[in-house]
């Protein structure tokens, strides 16, 4: 992929925000992130997560991590942990405790009551099934509940035994009474509370009536005073239905919403159902395997913070819709890593060579830098008569261009010496097992006398040099587009069957033997790598790959 213009990304919101500040309309900034725990964060979540905290600190504000917690069937401890790590691993930290919407049940329950006594909330009776009849259609205005017209103390009534659990799941709901003819299918009397009998992680069993994600977002906001509450364009259409509330309940402070678009990202899944579906279906190993789209994923692949802050940059913020090439994504990757990660070598298929004019017994250690424009210091390899290359590195019938090692032919091993292949040995099969190579001495940082050699390849010592496991990884989606399979099928259907390649036996560099988990490198000629944040072990390395270095999608 081509690099990006380096040029400001556009963000409509911080004009705003300085208009509001500017005219005194607020003191400061007040934003908040507010996640449903039903899943793990993904990467479109990185972008809501930049812009919120971005603006609050841009603009000397806070931002408030409020979990939106309603739905506690689907809902669990293990996803609040996770979105906690990921905010504070994507760099930000909210303001004082994280906060829930089911901190506010008690008020939520009280304005609950003060729509019914204001004749503007009502306890109907239609089935789910009958209520989605009644609602009508986009063409067709909805009619109204048969139910709709009850007697204040009778709601009251019936609203306070939906809260004693005198009722089943689904026998009753309490809507408010607005307006079944609104062009805006949110406003069709839209459902306050349900009845759930269902444990909560944070309450208990304290209720089984719980307000609707609706109901509860705007006047969460209004709660905790957030000056500008921003979400994506798929709830534009729920912003009357929000401001209805505010103007009909005693809040204590109306905020404005604002939408932006949603990141799409080409070969990607973000919905969090399906995201779950793969966990859950085993096609993948965890909500944290690197080829999901989740930024535990993003994580343990090895992408870093900065990176995913500077796509969140590059894409910048605006209301038109349209879909993002994760090459941008993977050009963040590779900028951060080229200049940040450490380089070292590692052979992923191994072919050993003895160099059998090098002096038995001998070891030279070599030192090489650990990154060619960056004070990083220096690692040693040893070099002495065994040698590792890689098996791809040899050729006895090259194809035209090949630059590596042939029969009779000379390569140099990087920040080493010349060797030339005189001979290959092999199995019964006829498989190269070893070469028999010989150096020139007279080469060590300097090329040879009276010849040019062109290829220059890696190789780790073979007594020195440390056995791991390499996972290569690739798009777990082989379609642009993994919803549409062209033959009609699922989104599984469009499974990358080679988005993971497992190799071990590699040997790399006596440098990595030691690794910390989450170290970053760049392996020469191989792509950029991250020693595994779970199955790593000293002296046992396991590393991912990140990236390659260059984008070779489709070759």
């Amino acid at each position: 992929m081509s690099k990006p213009e380096t040029t400001v990304a556009t963000n409509f919101l911080r004009p705003i925000v300085q208009a509001d500040l500017d005219s005194g309309k607020h003191a400061s900034i007040v934003t908040r992130f507010p996640p449903e725990p039903n899943g793990y964060l993904h990467i479109g979540h990185a972008k809501s997560i930049c812009l919120n905290f971005g603006l609050a600190k841009e603009f000397g504000g806070v931002c408030n991590l409020r979990f939106d917690d309603t739905n506690p069937a689907k809902e669990d401890q293990e996803y609040i942990d996770a979105i906690k790590s990921d905010v504070q691993w994507l760099g930000f930290q909210w303001a004082g405790e994280e906060r829930y919407a089911s901190d506010y049940f008690d008020q939520l329950h009280a304005w609950a009551i003060h729509l019914i006594e204001a004749g503007k909330a009502y306890v109907c009776d239609l089935t789910p099934e009958q209520a989605r009849e009644y609602r009508g259609s986009l063409t067709e205005p909805g009619q109204n509940s048969p139910f709709r017209e009850r007697s204040v103390s009778e709601n009251l009534d019936l609203f306070a035994r939906m809260k004693a659990g005198e009722f089943p799941d689904g026998a009753r709901a309490l809507r408010a009474k607005i307006d079944m003819a609104s062009p805006n299918m949110n406003l069709r009397d839209p459902i306050l509370y349900r009845i759930r009998h269902a444990h909560h992680h944070q309450t208990g069993d304290k209720w089984c009536i719980y307000p609707s994600y609706d109901f509860t977002h705007g006047q969460s906001d209004a709660i905790e005073g957030i000056t500008h509450s921003i979400c994506t364009l798929e709830f534009e259409d729920h912003r009357p239905l929000y401001e209805w509330f505010l103007d009909n309940l005693p809040v204590p402070a109306k905020p404005r919403q604002y939408e932006f678009a949603r990141l799409n990202l080409n070969y990607t899944i973000t919905s969090k159902r399906k995201l779950k579906q793969l966990v859950d279906e085993k096609h993948v190993s965890g909500w944290d395997d690197p080829r999901m789209s989740t930024l535990s994923g993003f994580r343990r692949r090895g992408y870093t913070p900065a990176s995913i802050r500077n796509f969140c940059d590059m894409i910048g913020v605006n209301r038109a819709g349209g879909v993002v090439d994760i090459g941008m994504l993977e050009f963040a990757i590779r900028e951060d890593l080229d200049a940040n990660a450490a380089r070292a070598m590692c052979v992923l298929k191994p072919l050993k060579v003895v160099i059998t004019n090098y002096p038995e017994g001998q070891v030279e250690n070599l030192e090489l830098p650990r990154h060619p424009k960056q004070d990083m210091g220096v690692r040693v390899l040893p070099f002495s008569r065994e040698i590792y290359i890689d098996a791809s590195d040899f050729e006895e019938a090259p194809p035209a261009g090949f630059k590596r090692l042939i029969p009779g032919g000379e390569v140099r091993l990087r920040g080493s010496y010349v060797i030339r292949a005189d001979e290959a040995v092999k199995d019964e099969q006829g498989n190269i097992v070893e070469l028999r190579c010989s150096y020139d001495e007279n080469t060590l940082g300097k090329n040879p006398e009276g010849r040019k050699v062109k290829g220059v390849i890696h190789w780790v010592p073979a007594a020195e040099s440390v056995e791991c496991e390499v996972r290569l990884y690739d798009r777990l989606f082989r379609s642009a587009n993994p919803e549409k399979d062209e033959e009609g099928g699922s989104f599984l259907d469009n499974i990358n069957p080679g988005s993971l390649v497992v190799l071990t036996g590699c040997r790399a560099e006596p440098s990595l033997a030691n690794v910390a988990p989450e170290e970053r490198f760049q392996f020469e000629r191989e792509g950029y790598f991250v020693a595994d944040l779970k199955d790593s072990q000293p002296g046992k390395p396991v590393f991912n790959r990140t990236v390659t270095l260059r984008d070779s999608w489709g070759q």
